[in-house]
């Protein structure tokens, strides 16, 4: 098993295209090729499994830690002949950075520079991302090369290449390849909207391989990677063994408007016996049949509102089902999805399931970004009162009038089981919002940041009273 990381002097420097180009570069040579998003974006992960035919998987070690990253990248790597690593940001930005993951994963760094308005200044820029780790108590790693993005021509790529003087130079991404993702307020258009031509990916691998030393590469990664990275342990460190009992039934949300998910937190739906059955609120006309539970991840609600509004029938089986006390948990757009309604960028209000009795409201700037750790309030699908979940916050929509309706008592039955806490430790108030088995959030939260995620939420499933 081979793994890199291709990583970015900073962000929009070109990495995901140029991991994207290679993910296609490495399957048309025949390889099985297994993706990565470090960090908590959701978006890019699906634009990989576009190109790799296999879920990609997020790696982020505030959230799950070390022992839970290290175990998923063996784990999911174990029957492929490569796995690639897209980092998050600027190399070494962040406490926990892209740098870190190199470190505590022992894999080699491609370095993708812009070489847009640079020539000779480019050797400064990579000696100094490939002599920075080595200041005391920098990250343990090895930088395999540099490729340059958007390099205006052969004799532009040459003086770059002269210019570096201490790591290798795989290749370059022309400026004129015009290969370009769709773009929208949260990032890239997702996956689900199928933003990748066949011919956009043919151009954009066929320059990989003739701008790009793949061969080299493949060579670099042989050699790095002779040690294995460790040994895959049998069992997730900290997670209790696979369970045998009798499965129960999880609809999951999944179409263009509800997308976001932690393929981990399926798989460790899974692994506690839950059979995922997939359902579109756009287009299908109820909740799934003979279901023990609904999860409706985040995504776009907000752009396909007056579809989502003009399914009644799906609308009425969702307040059915939370009306009935059924086990739902919904994220981000889901919560926004279970609101009163939406309403859009323009201001225009569509009618959605009404569980909670307020509004969301899109807005031109970002609400909220950043992660978030969970203290449970109550007992709930989640888990046990104290305990400490982690997931991540980022939306463009608000909740209209929450406090205001909560003070004055006109939200029977609401209660709010989490209080929130930044990544740096300081207070967000209170946030969950449940009525009877009807739970939703904003906040993304990855399952693997508690050993006991998932079992709980199999538990509650199984033992509510409403269950046939």
């Amino acid at each position: 098993m081979q793994g890199m990381i291709i990583a970015g002097t900073h962000s929009g420097c070109g990495k995901t295209t140029i991991t994207l180009g290679m993910l296609a570069a490495m399957r048309k040579k025949g390889l099985t090729v297994q993706s990565f998003k470090a960090g908590p974006d959701f978006i890019d992960s699906g634009l990989h499994s576009l190109i790799t035919g296999r879920p990609a998987r997020n790696l982020d070690l505030w959230m799950c830690g070390e022992s839970y990253v290290k175990n998923s990248f063996l784990m999911n790597s174990q029957d492929a002949d490569i796995s690639i690593i897209e980092g998050v940001m600027g190399l070494y930005d962040g406490v926990l950075s892209t740098a870190s993951l190199a470190d505590k994963l022992d894999l080699p760094v491609v370095l993708v520079v812009d070489a847009f308005g640079l020539a000779e200044s480019a050797g400064a820029v990579v000696h100094g991302f490939a002599h920075y780790n080595r200041r005391p108590g920098g990250h343990r790693f090895s930088l395999a090369g540099a490729i340059f993005n958007r390099v205006a021509s052969e004799n532009h790529y040459e003086r770059l290449k002269a210019s570096v003087r201490d790591t290798p130079v795989l290749g370059f991404i022309p400026r004129n390849l015009q290969f370009e993702i769709p773009h929208r307020h949260l990032g890239l258009v997702v996956a689900e909207e199928s933003p990748l031509s066949d011919e956009n990916l043919r151009r954009l691998s066929d320059a990989i391989l003739e701008f790009v030393d793949v061969g080299m590469i493949l060579d670099t990664l042989h050699r790095s990677n002779a040690e294995a990275v460790g040994e895959v342990s049998p069992e997730i460190r900290g997670l209790p063994p696979r369970r045998v009992s009798p499965l129960c039934r999880v609809a999951v949300a999944y179409d263009k408007a509800f997308c976001f998910y932690y393929e981990d937190n399926l798989d460790l739906l899974q692994r506690e016996g839950a059979q995922i059955v997939r359902f579109s609120p756009m287009s299908d006309s109820e909740i799934p049949r003979g279901v023990d539970a609904v999860y409706i991840g985040g995504g776009y609600p907000e752009l396909h509102a007056r579809e989502l509004s003009q399914n009644v029938s799906m609308l009425r089986s969702i307040r059915n089902w939370a009306d009935e006390g059924k086990p739902l948990y919904a994220e981000c757009g889901g919560l926004m999805y279970l609101s009163k309604g939406i309403r859009d960028f323009q201001g225009i209000f569509f009618s959605m399931a009404g569980v909670y009795q307020f509004e969301t409201q899109m807005k031109k700037d970002r609400s909220k970004l950043g992660y978030r750790e969970v203290c449970l309030n109550e007992n709930c699908l989640l888990g046990q009162k104290g305990e400490k979940i982690r997931g991540h916050e980022f939306h463009y929509s608000d909740i209209l009038s929450l406090h205001p309706s909560l003070a004055e008592g006109g939200w029977e039955g609401v209660s709010e089981a989490y209080s929130v806490r930044d990544s740096n430790g300081r207070e967000m108030g209170c946030e969950g919002y449940r009525v009877k088995n009807a739970f939703a959030s904003y906040i993304h939260v990855h399952f693997g940041s508690h050993p006991a995620i998932a079992r709980n939420f199999m538990d509650f499933v199984k033992e509510s009273e409403w269950k046939t």
